[in-house]
C-alpha cells in the first residue's frame, strides 16, 4: 500500500499552499506538548499578504495579534526536558512560589520558540516557495511569564531587503501576557523567502 507522504503544514513563514514540509511525517500519530489553548477554538484570521510588492509596502506597519494562548507547566517540564534546563525557579512548583516571582516561570526561549506557533495565526505571505529562519537581531526578555499566564504575539514589519532568489525581512515579535505592564519578550526575527 503506498504512503501519501505530503504533509500539510500549520507555520512556514511564507510558503504557499502545496508547500512540501519534510517527507516521511505522513502518518505518524500527533503528539501533545502541554496545552496550547486558544489557538484554534474560535481564532482570529490571519493577515495575508500577496506576494512581495505587497510585503515592502507594508514596512513600519504593526501586522497584528495571534489569539492568546496558555502557557502551561507541562509545556515548562517538556522544554526543560528537552534543552536540560531544569532551573528550579521553572519546574520546581513549590519551591517557586517561595522564590523571587511567587511561582514558577516559563524559559525564556521557550516563550520565543512559541513564535512558530504563533507567527502564522498573525500573518501568512503568498507568493513565495519555501522560506527560513536567517537568524535574530536581538532579543530580550524584560518580564517573565508566569505559568499559567495567557501569552499573545504582535508582529511589526520592520525590513525587507531584495536577496538572490528572494527577499530577507526583519520582523519585531512582541510576546505580551495577558495583563502585563511590559512585555516578556521583544525579539528583531530575520526570515529569507525563496520565490
Amino acid at each position: 500500500q503506498r504512503v501519501d507522504r505530503r504533509v500539510t503544514t500549520r507555520w512556514s513563514p511564507n510558503a504557499e499552499a502545496g508547500h512540501r514540509p519534510r517527507p516521511g511525517l505522513a502518518g505518524r500519530p500527533k503528539r501533545s506538548y502541554g496545552r496550547l489553548s486558544g489557538c484554534h477554538a474560535g481564532a482570529m484570521s490571519a493577515r495575508i499578504i500577496n506576494g512581495p510588492e505587497e510585503l515592502k509596502s507594508l514596512v513600519g506597519e504593526h501586522l497584528g495579534y495571534s489569539p492568546y494562548v496558555e502557557v502551561s507547566q507541562d509545556q515548562v517540564n517538556l522544554f526543560a526536558d528537552a534543552t536540560g534546563d531544569h532551573q528550579w525557579i521553572h519546574v520546581d512548583v513549590e519551591k517557586a512560589k517561595a522564590g523571587p516571582f511567587g511561582g514558577p516561570i516559563a524559559h525564556g526561549y521557550l516563550t520565543l520558540s512559541l513564535g512558530p506557533y504563533l507567527y502564522p495565526q498573525v500573518v501568512q505571505i503568498t507568493g513565495f516557495s519555501m522560506g527560513v529562519n536567517y537568524g535574530a537581531n536581538k532579543v530580550r526578555f524584560p518580564s517573565p511569564v508566569m505559568v499559567g499566564s495567557r501569552l499573545r504575539l504582535g508582529v511589526k514589519l520592520l525590513e525587507v531587503d531584495d536577496i538572490a532568489g528572494g527577499v530577507q525581512m526583519v520582523l519585531e515579535f512582541t510576546f505580551e501576557c495577558e495583563g502585563a505592564s511590559k512585555p516578556s519578550c521583544v525579539a528583531e526575527i530575520i526570515f529569507r523567502s525563496s520565490a
